[in-house]
């Protein structure tokens, strides 16, 4: 694989808009065993929240 210098030129303009589309959902979820939280974390594109927040 070949470097690639900080100062290259590289499209990285073709996917500005996308990022403002998604969403990260953090969940605390108990454990049963120990009484310890731990965090599922799930990045999920704006128009799918409702369905995913049902699911986890």
């Amino acid at each position: 694989m070949a470097k690639v210098s900080k100062n290259a030129k590289v499209d990285r303009g073709k996917n500005i808009g996308e990022s403002k589309n998604m969403v990260k959902i953090i969940k605390a979820v108990k454990s049963t065993k120990s009484g310890s939280y731990t965090f599922r974390e799930k990045v999920v594109h704006k128009d799918l929240l409702q369905q995913t927040l049902k699911d986890l």
